[in-house]
């Protein structure tokens, strides 16, 4: 235990989440991806288990890299990094290859490599609202000085990303939003950039109609159409994704089918990401669902504990912030999966099938953990 404390830096308990959802993770693609891997790899069943641990593997290493490095050094990155990330995502906007019938990814020159620009410009974003509030502290009432250069950075930033991906460009506002008010920012400021998203969110989509280019405009207005019917109670028709992902949840009950016998994956689209808390409450029943639960929870609210012994504001907010948007996406993920809310496309972060993914969400955790590392010092100074 000792020598563990000696390479793994930070928080113990960030550390015990890491693993515990990696394992969750783990299993649950080993499950989900079975019947994936016998049609398309030619019977061979552990390729994409082995695939992602690979991808998590080398994911753990980046977090761990990242957790040494004090997370001071990301202040001046920061003012930076949201630049190539909004060229990014102008350019998948344009140039984005198709997969899963969503134009998110870009290629690595030279390579059969892709990547989501989102994931880059979500850490792009927090890193350099946490560094604008952490120096404008003094300012923070000033709508010129310390609110109109975040407001325009946020909405450039979701604006860019929701005609591929509205989904994850409506967590990053809310997160946005809730680091902003974290922040001292005045609620009338945040209540303008709310009415600013949804004006230009409005507006891109009345454009898209009158083009009659739709895309994922289409797809959007169908899935939140039939979920508000369903809500109420005009239509008891369900789209077959949350039909089969009620059936899996049915059939786990409180004690699970048991690890591995999962039906429902042959039946259900994406059950290794988009559905993966279905599958996860059939193997391991309710009891399962309420572990995951309480494990992003305890992120959350350890990640809390850290942000309030933590000495500097740029750590806090950066901190809260990286945490929000993952306890944020998860729980949009597992709502999805009860049909809570419609379906949205958002990775289950740490547990589901992905690559970039993986990898952006360990950096953001390898963030919170060198936040944490900063906290013990701290404290172990004020002991001394």
């Amino acid at each position: 235990m000792e020598r563990l404390r000696i390479y793994l830096k930070g928080d113990p308990v960030i550390w015990l989440v890491v693993a515990l959802l990696s394992l969750f993770g783990i299993l649950a693609v080993y499950s989900s991806t079975g019947t994936l891997g016998y049609v398309k790899q030619s019977g061979n069943t552990e390729f994409y288990v082995i695939r992602h641990i690979t991808i998590l593997v080398v994911s753990l290493v980046i977090m761990w890299l990242v957790h040494l490095i004090d997370f001071r050094f990301y202040s001046r990155p920061a003012q930076l990094l949201v630049y190539p990330a909004m060229l990014l995502l102008a350019y998948t906007l344009v140039f984005g290859a198709n997969i899963n019938a969503a134009s998110r990814w870009v290629y690595v020159p030279g390579t059969s490599l892709s990547f989501q620009p989102s994931d880059l410009a979500k850490v792009a974003i927090l890193l350099y609202i946490a560094r604008f509030l952490s120096k404008q502290q003094e300012k923070i009432r000033s709508f010129r000085k310390s609110f109109l250069p975040v407001l325009l950075h946020i909405v450039a930033v979701c604006g860019l990303i929701a005609p591929a991906d509205l989904s994850t460009a409506s967590v990053l506002f809310a997160t946005c939003l809730l680091v902003l008010f974290i922040g001292r920012i005045p609620v009338r400021y945040l209540l303008a950039l709310s009415g600013a998203g949804v004006l230009g969110l409005t507006l891109m989509i009345v454009i898209i109609l009158n083009l009659n280019v739709q895309g994922r405009v289409g797809t959007w207005k169908e899935r939140i159409e039939d979920y508000i019917e369903f809500a109420q109670g005009k239509s008891t028709e369900e789209s077959y994704q949350n039909q089969q992902a009620k059936i899996a949840i049915a059939k786990g009950g409180l004690l699970g089918v048991g690890p591995g016998k999962s039906t429902q994956r042959n039946f259900l689209p994406s059950p290794y990401a988009d559905f993966i808390f279905a599958i996860i409450i059939e193997e391991y029943g309710m009891i399962g669902a309420v572990v995951l639960i309480s494990v992003y929870l305890l992120l959350l609210w350890r990640t809390v504990q850290i942000v309030i012994r933590t000495p500097k504001a740029f750590g806090a907010f950066l901190a809260i912030g990286l945490s929000f948007s993952l306890v944020i996406q998860a729980f949009i993920n597992m709502g999805v999966a009860v049909h809570l809310f419609p379906v949205t496309g958002l990775p289950m972060p740490l547990v589901s099938m992905g690559g970039t993914s993986l990898l952006f969400t360990s950096i953001a955790l390898g963030i919170i953990l060198s936040v944490s590392r900063e906290k013990n010092e701290y404290e172990t100074n004020e002991e001394a």
